[in-house]
């Protein structure tokens, strides 16, 4: 289909970018009307040719647009949200959400050559003996129609000549009878070995697409996790690989030995009756040709099933790993319907899928059931004028139905083949997904030379999800070895992002961040965040284990007696001694068996476990009662000896004593200096205290003073 959207025109200007509006813009449009007034009219694919070779879309932009999206189809909405992404001088955006699909834009392929080498390659001694087992299986079936209809004749000559006595009789049967015995222990035993060894190779094949999917996740850039849902990464992990691995075992088991099946019955039908056979064989292509073009358009509900069902997935996840919010402001029934629609979607997607799997297979035995009904017919018909005789009609009715049969399970297995090749593309998506920055490879400081001088330089940054918006601008900050340094601005000034940057969650857009000295780019990311810088921040992350389990977290090799030290300098070894499990309590998910000022403790323990050179702390005691605050601090107070100190805080008092305060205000550092220094400027800094004062001496008034000074405030 054409591109059915209007566009508007955005200077390049924050506050436009961020709303996404602007006032008057005719006379703007009229300058790059020439341009995009084929929009309308072209298909999607000259579209985003156009944008790319334009410079309005990078390939990059370009594949995330493609990669986001399903069914030959995306929304405007994401479109827009890449042509803003790219810095050209102007920037383009789709003024209405339209939902554009054209075949030209297609879902991610299924890798069959990596997929090959990769995963069947390592499996291909029992592949190959399934394979082989399921072709012998399929001999077997092959031969069982002919060995049928020696018996019919047997049987045909005895009742037209007459049983002389019964041991002629059995001596008579008694070669086809133990040919079919054989036949089918034989069909037994190969049916046996070719489940159990595909059983083998799909379970292997799924156990390593898990571990190379979750091995990617981890991999992943933290802003992968920011554009995607925890819910659909789970589904991906979980329902996709099963799906998939369901498919493949079907469609490898049943496939083969359904073709090598149909395969060999022709030839034995063209050798009982090639009369029979070619009257068979004309209606054979037509119904295959229908059920290939039938089987595309399932695969469109296929992926579409499976979009809405990892939505549905991903609310769920949400709401369930959020329960405490959901029940403290009371929304179990908002949640519930958003639940419930997201599932009603995926649910009628699903029955419309059924529904056409449904029309696809009843047709399809219709029309098979139809040609043994004409074999009959036609068959008999050549019984009567003798050119067959009853046991070669039945063996090549049995074999036409087989023929049925297997055909008839691969119209099943094209509807299994469909929905696992889409699961597939989906693992295989995430799998292929590269990161930008490696969490392993560069170099290392040698311990005895590491001061832990951390310097910004003119650091620039702006998030994925929000390209038009500065989060830094131009950051300088030298942070020298062992000291204090604290970052305070208002909410959204950036701090937290900086500490991001020091740790390499983030690329800085432009600008550097050096560590004694060499730009952390070129130091292993891994021995920067495992070895040199303890992080910690204000709602540390516990996992469902014991203490110990928790601690040891921040230094694996580490022994109990390193695990009990820290907990000591942390001051948590005293909380963790009296619980009836000591250090074996289990703190459950997310550490809800403790409270706020312990799971803080434990987490400052888990820092100091790997003795870290570097230690932030972004916001580490805000959250925490005035004892919790107390022992916190006291803890970080004695741990911070040493050290180089990047602390991140709103509230000003916990930073007096830093030996360098930076003040942040719209992504840039505006003010240096200790705490008096600062105070004496009369700057932002002073507008900060005099702001916190304030609302420190509003807090200690009656409430009716409060009220009544409040009401002056605004009217007066």
């Amino acid at each position: 289909m054409a591109l059915q959207a209007n566009f508007c025109l955005l200077l390049k200007s924050r506050e436009l970018q961020r709303t996404f509006t602007c006032g008057n813009i005719s006379s703007h449009i009229n300058l790059f009307r020439q341009s995009i007034k084929f929009l309308p009219r072209r298909p999607v694919r000259q579209c985003l040719k156009y944008l790319k070779n334009s410079k309005l879309l990078t390939r990059k932009s370009l594949l995330k647009v493609l990669r986001r999206n399903f069914v030959g189809g995306f929304s405007v909405s994401s479109l827009a949200l890449a042509l803003s992404a790219n810095k050209g001088t102007h920037v383009y955006c789709l003024q209405e959400e339209t939902e554009i699909f054209s075949e030209s834009v297609e879902e991610t392929k299924f890798p069959w050559s990596e997929f090959f080498w990769n995963y069947l390659v390592p499996e291909l001694l029992p592949l190959t003996l399934a394979v082989v087992a399921a072709l012998l299986g399929a001999m077997m079936n092959m031969r069982i129609p002919v060995t049928l209809g020696d018996l019919v004749n047997i049987l045909n000559e005895n009742i037209q000549g007459g049983v002389g006595n019964f041991q002629a009789y059995m001596e008579a049967l008694k070669v086809p009878v133990r040919n079919l015995i054989m036949l089918y222990l034989s069909q037994g035993v190969t049916t046996f070995a070719y489940i159990s060894l595909l059983s083998h190779v799909g379970e292997n094949v799924a156990c390593k697409l898990r571990q190379n999917l979750f091995s990617s996740f981890l991999h992943q850039d933290v802003s992968f996790y920011d554009e995607h849902k925890t819910g659909e990464l789970i589904d991906r992990l979980t329902s996709d690989v099963q799906d998939f691995k369901s498919s493949f075992k079907l469609c490898i088991s049943q496939g083969i030995r359904c073709v090598a099946q149909t395969s060999g019955c022709i030839f034995s039908l063209y050798a009982t009756s090639p009369t029979l056979t070619i009257v068979l064989g004309v209606s054979i292509p037509f119904l295959v040709a229908c059920g290939a073009a039938f089987g595309a358009s399932l695969r469109v509900l296929s992926v579409l099933s499976q979009k809405h069902t990892a939505d549905a997935t991903a609310k769920a996840n949400e709401v369930i790993s959020n329960f405490r919010t959901v029940r403290a402001f009371a929304n179990e029934p908002l949640e519930e319907d958003h639940y419930n629609k997201l599932a009603q979607k995926s649910c009628q997607v699903s029955q419309y899928l059924g529904l056409g799997i449904g029309v696809f297979q009843a047709a399809t035995n219709i029309a098979l059931n139809g040609m043994v009904l004409g074999v009959i017919f036609a068959g008999g018909f050549l019984v009567a004028t003798n050119e067959l005789n009853p046991g070669q009609l039945m063996s090549f009715l049995v074999s036409s139905q087989m023929i049925q049969r297997s055909l008839a399970s691969l119209s099943v297995l094209s509807g299994s083949a469909v929905r696992g090749v889409s699961a597939g593309s989906r693992v295989f998506e995430y799998i292929s997904s590269k990161p930008e920055i490696s969490i392993k490879g560069g170099r290392k400081i040698p311990y005895h030379c590491l001061f832990g001088h951390l310097k910004f330089q003119d650091v620039c940054f702006q998030y994925p999800q929000r390209p038009e918006q500065d989060v830094l601008q131009g950051v300088n900050l030298d942070i020298k070895p062992c000291q204090k340094v604290a970052l305070c601005g208002l909410s959204g000034a950036g701090k937290s992002t900086l500490a991001s940057i020091a740790e390499r969650f983030y690329e800085p857009t432009s600008g550097q961040v050096t560590l004694d000295g060499i730009d952390i780019r070129e130091l292993d990311p891994s021995w920067l965040r495992g070895k040199v810088i303890g992080y910690i921040n204000q709602e540390p992350v516990l996992f469902s284990g014991t203490i110990e389990e928790n601690i040891l977290y921040g230094k694996p090799e580490a022994t109990l007696t390193e695990v009990k030290e820290a907990a000591k300098l942390a001051n948590a070894d005293s909380f963790i001694e009296k619980f009836p499990d000591g250090y074996n309590t289990v703190v459950g998910e997310r550490g809800t068996a403790l409270s706020g000022g312990q799971k803080q403790r434990i987490a400052i323990a888990r820092a100091l476990l790997k003795n870290p050179s570097i230690l932030i702390l972004d916001e580490a005691t805000s959250a925490l009662d005035a004892e919790s605050e107390r022992l916190v601090q006291n803890a970080l107070d004695h741990v911070m000896t040493n050290r180089t100190v990047l602390i991140i805080a709103h509230r000003l008092s916990t930073i007096r004593n830093a030996d360098v305060i930076a003040v942040m205000k719209h992504g840039s550092v505006v003010e240096v200096g200790n705490h008096e220094e600062l105070k004496k400027k009369q700057g932002f800094y002073a507008d900060l205290i005099r702001l916190q004062d304030s609302d420190v001496l509003g807090k200690k008034l009656p409430f009716q003073t409060r009220i009544k000074n409040n009401f002056k405030s605004k009217f007066s």
